[in-house]
């Protein structure tokens, strides 16, 4: 596996140095490839609902209620689930990073979030639909062989293993892609405003950010070696904080809009496109993901979660802070000026 992730890695990191058209062409065929998997689960899964599948060992939807009726375990056990799956999430944002380099930005992020909504509706809840239907909660080779791949077991997929794996490592190429794009363009954001080192403020002709680009590989590379060193602690690591990591982060969003909007409306700037119910729905969203935080914080197998962000967050503050006061921060006032500018 650590060759695999070494190859992908040096692979990614070679098309993202050329332009952000390498990472959309790259995104482009992974995505293509899942939407096609997750379509041909989604019609097989149904087919065998409805009982169109000769072959297959399951049908109908009594999985959905049978084995102690539906949410045998109370709705306790759904915020388990929750919590646990709760980084799957993270990456949404990409695609307005993203879009905010093409042609017409403004038309293109509200496109790209729109799309997100309507995506997620209909494959993860329409694929969550099927697999609880089809496969029994107590399954006791659920967590041995996973959802997918039982699934498709129970309906008489020949070589389910195989196909999910492939769609698996698929799956796994295209999140290191945007993970690349991403830590690149955040980088070299820093570097902009005096918060990175200034090697990684440049870009080529083409608008790329090489050096960021390399700098953010050099994490990457980094969890390569660990990966081949330790495999299993390095993914329990990641599991276990991926996922209170993912609200930090939506929260730290969610909090920056409510301010740059004021920013905005004190200047007598109106933003090209709007976002539903603002303010409310912005505070509903910081006031479920500091409940879900809460909830973490109380619940024992959580707690380490929470913990380990909480300490790393406090260590950025407190770097942030050191590095204020010995430098200044010069850069604020135009950082300001440009955001508004560009919303």
């Amino acid at each position: 596996m650590w060759a695999f992730a070494l190859g992908i890695t040096s692979l990614l990191t070679i098309t993202n140095l050329f332009s952000v058209k390498n990472y959309g062409e790259f995104e482009f065929w992974f995505a293509l490839i899942k939407v096609v998997a997750i379509v041909a689960f989604l019609a097989i899964a149904g087919a065998a609902i409805l009982g169109l599948i000769p072959t297959s060992q399951v049908s109908g939807v009594s999985h959905l209620f049978d084995r102690g009726g539906f949410m045998p375990h109370g709705f306790g056990a759904v915020l388990g689930a929750m919590l646990t799956t709760m980084f799957t999430f993270l990456g949404t944002e990409i695609v307005t990073i993203a879009a905010a380099e093409s042609d017409n930005p403004d038309k293109q992020i509200a496109k790209a979030t729109n799309s997100v909504i309507w995506r997620i509706s209909l494959f993860y809840l329409g694929s969550i639909f099927v697999v609880i239907s089809l496969v029994a909660w107590n399954d006791p080779q659920l967590p041995l062989a996973g959802s997918y791949q039982r699934t498709l077991e129970l309906i008489g997929i020949p070589h389910a293993k195989a196909l999910v794996d492939v769609i698996v490592l698929v799956s796994v190429a295209s999140c290191l892609n945007s993970a690349l794009y991403t830590a690149s363009r955040m980088l070299y954001s820093l570097a902009a405003r005096q918060d990175a080192f200034e090697i990684f403020n440049s870009t080529d002709s083409n608008g790329t950010p090489r050096m960021a680009v390399l700098g953010s590989m050099v994490v990457g590379f980094l969890v390569v070696i660990a990966n081949y060193l330790v495999p299993k602690e390095v993914f329990n690591i990641l599991l276990a904080t991926s996922g209170t990591i993912a609200l930090l982060v939506y929260l730290v969003i969610a909090i920056s809009q409510l301010r740059m909007r004021k920013l905005m409306d004190t200047k007598g700037q109106t933003p090209s496109f709007r976002m539903w119910c603002f303010p409310w729905l912005t505070w509903a969203v910081i006031g479920f993901i500091c409940a879900v935080l809460v909830l973490m914080a109380i619940r024992p197998d959580h707690q380490i979660e929470v913990i380990g962000t909480a300490v790393l967050t406090i260590g950025l503050m407190v770097v942030g802070w050191l590095r204020a006061r010995a430098f200044g921060t010069p850069w604020r006032q135009p950082l300001l000026n440009h955001q508004i500018n560009r919303q």
